[in-house]
């Protein structure tokens, strides 16, 4: 993975950059939609890619889980299981062995786990968790991190901080050791090259712990680092003061990726602090459950007040969904419980944070991104 800084903003921390991979270019800043289990619900691929979807984050604990990872790796890797030829980001199955906790055994050594689908027991420690991605054939890969619900101790939060920076390191250095292997492709063949390995910042709340971990973890040199840990409950404002702690510890030349965040106005304040990649379930969550993101704010197309609307969603947004279907139409589906109703929000959905993505490349490009975000704080969404 090569990842280059073409243009900085000025008067915000907010940078323009590409990311080359083995399955291709991906522009930054890049929101991707997240694909759980090889799908992003209720989209096909063709779909996604008429979107300009650049590139997809995939889960590698609902994978190893089912179909099984050697299953995946036996057909090709996780592009040709899922016809997918652009770029793919797994994360390491950490937050969601972590928040099953009533289902998992945790020490130095990785995490004891029973499957939410039938009980059986697996385990994941660092190394495991580098083989299992590394089987998927993806082109970014995390670290297995300890991930924390907030609120948490200091002590608590020091400890899974630690134990983080640990596994970290176990993480590198199996990777290190796959890649030196003679004779030994990475992926048995599913990708032409190495996958790039992210580091996980963690500690919480606590700024000096963040530092920590982020100066350790830049110490050992990964191509890229994710902060992790945010968003799981903690006030907004804090969320951003964590961010703002964390970017200068990084190294400026490595992408940095905000993970499981967040609201677009989320992506525009990350953005301004130094943040290149996000990934979240919001746009595609949302639209199945009716939540519908407009430049104006959001809409609850099941209200009634929309039964007899023939406006469009939104009527300054481009999507295939505005153009064709009036409000009326797709609260109907949603009230039928109609497969399409999934169909038409997520595309819509999508299609505004992807365009939002874009027009902020395009701001940053100008020098003009701090009058995009005092809009976006102002409005609260984006504006126009």
């Amino acid at each position: 993975m090569i990842f280059e800084v073409l243009t900085k903003d000025p008067k915000t921390r907010a940078r323009r950059g590409r990311l080359q991979t083995a399955h291709g270019f991906v522009e930054t800043p890049v929101f991707m939609p997240v694909g759980t289990q090889a799908t992003v619900k209720s989209m096909t691929g063709d779909q996604l890619q008429a979107l300009n979807v650049e590139i997809l984050l995939c889960n590698a604990y609902h994978l190893l889980l089912r179909p099984g990872h050697e299953t995946i790796q036996q057909l090709g890797g996780l592009h040709r299981f899922m016809a997918w030829d652009r770029p793919i980001l797994t994360d390491s199955g950490g937050y969601q062995v972590f928040s099953l906790s009533t289902l998992r055994d945790l020490d130095e050594d990785g995490v004891r786990f029973q499957s939410h689908l039938d009980g059986s027991t697996h385990f994941l420690s660092p190394e495991k968790a580098i083989d299992v991605q590394a089987a998927l054939g993806s082109d970014i890969m995390m670290i297995l991190d300890d991930c924390l619900a907030y609120p948490a101790s200091r002590f608590e939060t020091e400890k899974s901080m630690h134990r983080s920076l640990i596994w970290a390191d176990r993480c590198k250095k199996h990777w290190e050791i796959r890649g030196r292997t003679p004779n030994s492709p990475w992926n048995s063949g599913c990708v032409p090259e190495s996958p790039a390995l992210f580091g996980i910042v963690q500690g919480g709340i606590y700024h000096d712990l963040r530092r920590e971990s982020a100066v350790r973890l830049a110490a050992m040199d990964f191509p890229g680092y994710a902060i992790g840990g945010l968003a799981v409950g903690e006030p907004k404002p804090l969320m951003y003061e964590i961010i703002d702690e964390v970017g200068p510890h990084l190294p400026a030349a490595k992408p940095r990726y905000l993970m499981g965040v967040g609201t677009p106005a989320d992506l525009a304040e990350a953005i301004a602090l130094g943040v290149d990649m996000f990934d979240c379930v919001m746009p595609t969550r949302h639209a199945r459950n009716g939540w519908l993101f407009t430049k104006h704010g959001h809409i609850v197309i099941k209200h009634a007040k929309y039964k007899d609307d023939p406006d469009p969603v939104d009527s300054t947004c481009s999507c295939m969904v505005c153009r064709r279907y009036s409000r009326a139409y797709l609260r109907h589906l949603f009230i039928a419980n109609e497969i399409l109703s999934s169909v038409l929000n997520t595309i819509h959905n999508l299609h505004f944070y992807l365009d939002t993505i874009s027009r902020i490349r395009q701001f940053i490009e100008l020098h003009h991104f701090d009058e995009f975000l005092a809009e976006v704080r102002k409005a609260g969404f984006t504006p126009s």
